[in-house]
């Protein structure tokens, strides 16, 4: 079965060039602005979006994501809302693919069959849980994959050649290299680095790698997307939501910030092989 996410990355791979995964929290800074730069992502250039599903203790995470879940979660954002917000942007685009993003613990809340049953429904093509080991993967990976759902795992600079092939087992849509060790929002020390991890995972699988973390600008994107088949923002899209606010609130300048640096980030991955 084809998905949504295979065939957006074999577009990019055919125009030569990486994909744009952009990360947004759900709900951020509020349910209707939120709606509202999901609904922009992609005629900015977003090839996929990672829509974060808020949590109160998000590990893997730094400031500038756990805020803009703390933002989420204050104005009333829920499991079914986050769904709610996927349904609403089917209505308008049915073509790119959204992977929801975040922890084990409100999906467990929720049910897992429900969360399948009902993320499938909703029109979600793909689900990153960052805390579910492979060790796990009879927990959730093994039914989102038998329900159509994509299961992208996360690799480190410290996942070693033995435990690669564990992390790829049920790996599905893609792979998210993870840049360094730490938390979201830092910075990539060594951009050779990342490529020769990537060239390292892509001996192992013939997925599509996408690397995340460090990446803060469209110089950021040509560079890293030389090396891969995607680059991952996040960060730096969620902090321009804060900055974007006045008294905590959204303002008019809250979506279009998303969608400038969006934009910017856009060329970056079209010049990245050019």
């Amino acid at each position: 079965m084809t998905t949504r996410i295979d065939a957006r990355f074999a577009q990019c791979k055919a125009e030569n060039r990486p994909a744009l995964v952009t990360y947004v929290m759900g709900g951020d800074p509020d349910l209707a602005t939120g709606q509202a730069i999901l609904n922009a992502l992609p005629q900015a250039g977003a090839d996929i979006i990672e829509l974060g599903m808020p949590f109160s203790d998000p590990m893997a995470d730094g400031v500038a994501i756990q805020l803009g879940g703390q933002r989420a979660l204050a104005a009333g954002q829920t499991m079914l809302g986050v769904l709610g917000m996927v349904e609403e942007f089917r209505r308008k685009d049915e073509n790119t693919p959204i992977v929801l993003m975040g922890y084990y613990n409100p999906i467990y809340s929720f049910g897992v069959d429900r969360f399948i049953a009902a993320a499938k429904e909703a029109g979600v093509d793909g689900l990153i849980v960052v805390d579910l080991p492979a060790e796990e993967d009879a927990e959730l990976c093994i039914p989102a994959l038998k329900a159509g759902l994509n299961f992208i795992r996360l690799t480190t600079p410290t996942t070693d050649d033995r435990r690669l092939p564990v992390v790829l087992e049920n790996t599905s849509g893609f792979v998210y290299y993870v840049s360094m060790n730490g938390v979201t929002g830092s910075v990539i020390k060594s951009r050779g680095a990342v490529g020769e991890a990537v060239d390292r995972i892509k001996a192992h699988t013939d997925l599509p790698v996408a690397v995340g973390f460090g990446i803060k600008t469209a110089e950021d994107a040509a560079e890293i997307g030389k090396h891969s088949d995607g680059i991952v923002v996040g960060s730096v899209l969620v902090d321009a939501v804060a900055r974007s606010l006045e008294n905590g609130k959204a303002t008019d300048k809250t979506v279009a910030a998303i969608r400038d640096i969006v934009a910017d980030l856009a060329g970056g991955v079209r010049r990245a092989r050019n």
